[in-house]
């Protein structure tokens, strides 16, 4: 399946798609993973998931940010979804990109961006602001902005992600953070990640240990692979860690029977629901890292009516559209 996984990759990086795609919001089954577009939709979701006491952390989805204004109205956006989270009072938080916020042009400007963000979160009962991690080439440069931000706000924390060769060293960075540990989701090379499932799972679970067993503050296990659920459960029952010190972490969308039982189980659980027109570049993430998830696009995929909004007179995204409905049901059979 890497030869399919490589594929979604890919599609997630062509700018001219994703610029597409924000013109008919989420579709080609994405509006099954992404919390539509508007306000109201968001907290209507985000009230229908803590009902079920499920919390929820938010992604204001947006890549490919190249100018100040469109960093600028990023933070815009993340500070509305915020405003409304705390006039609603549901139970949320922030998720937000380096590079939404201007991080691959101007790292200051990145940095005051979510300096402001975590400002207006203090006035918010000090709401958490999660920083992502993203591509590898933008590690140094996450990390730069969160050693700064660390030193003056307590309620930001961020991504340790699995499959890198420097994972266990980032646990050890950071004991006081709040963190979410996950597998990762973007294609890295050889020299600086795990390539196989095998190695992947091991890495993975070995931090996840690690930080249970010397943690500081709230970690977050963020995963839809039964084996490493259930083996976290055994792991904090043999060691008698507090269930108040972690929590499980699904993708909205996916699994929903197997989160709400685990919160059910008295575990503490939160979904990460993305939110937005920009929409195109997670969903493939989506589909390399499970290709059953396929079945989320098929027939939606390149509807004659998603066609026509899009208006593609481009033989090039035309074609791509169609190589991908293509696999979509090769996979179906």
């Amino acid at each position: 399946m890497s030869l399919f996984r490589d594929f979604f990759i890919t599609l997630s990086n062509i700018t001219y798609l994703n610029e597409m795609a924000k013109k008919i919001g989420p579709t080609m089954g994405a509006n099954r993973v992404v919390a539509g577009n508007t306000i109201e939709q968001l907290i209507d979701t985000i009230e229908r998931l803590n009902a079920k006491h499920i919390d929820v952390t938010v992604d204001n989805l947006g890549e490919f940010v190249n100018t100040k204004a469109a960093a600028t109205q990023a933070k815009n956006e993340i500070l509305e979804i915020m405003e409304a989270i705390n006039k609603y009072q549901v139970s949320a938080h922030m998720s937000v990109k380096v590079s939404s916020l201007g991080g691959e042009f101007d790292t200051e400007l990145a940095y005051q961006n979510l300096r402001d963000i975590l400002l207006k979160a203090n006035t918010y009962d000090n709401m958490h602001i999660n920083i992502d991690m993203e591509k590898y080439n933008s590690l140094s440069q996450t990390l730069q902005i969160l050693d700064r931000l660390k030193g003056e706000f307590r309620n930001v924390g961020t991504v340790i992600q699995g499959y890198l060769y420097d994972a266990e060293k980032l646990i050890d960075k950071y004991p006081e953070l709040r963190l979410r540990l996950v597998k990762g989701a973007y294609k890295e090379n050889d020299t600086i990640a795990y390539q196989s499932k095998k190695d992947i799972d091991k890495n993975y679970i070995n931090i996840i240990e690690k930080r249970l067993l010397n943690a500081k503050n709230f970690t977050s296990i963020a995963t839809h692979d039964d084996k490493i659920i259930n083996h976290v459960k055994q792991f904090v029952k043999d060691h008698h860690i507090e269930k108040s010190t972690f929590e499980f972490q699904m993708l909205y969308g996916f699994r929903n029977e197997l989160a709400e039982e685990i919160a059910r189980q008295g575990y503490h659980f939160t979904v990460y629901v993305p939110y937005g027109n920009d929409w195109f570049a997670y969903f493939m993430r989506r589909l390399a890292e499970r290709p059953q998830n396929l079945s989320l696009a098929y027939q939606e995929f390149i509807s004659t009516e998603a066609l026509k909004k899009i208006g593609l007179v481009s033989g090039l995204a035309l074609g791509t559209l169609t190589l991908v409905s293509s696999i979509v049901k090769l996979l179906k059979r």
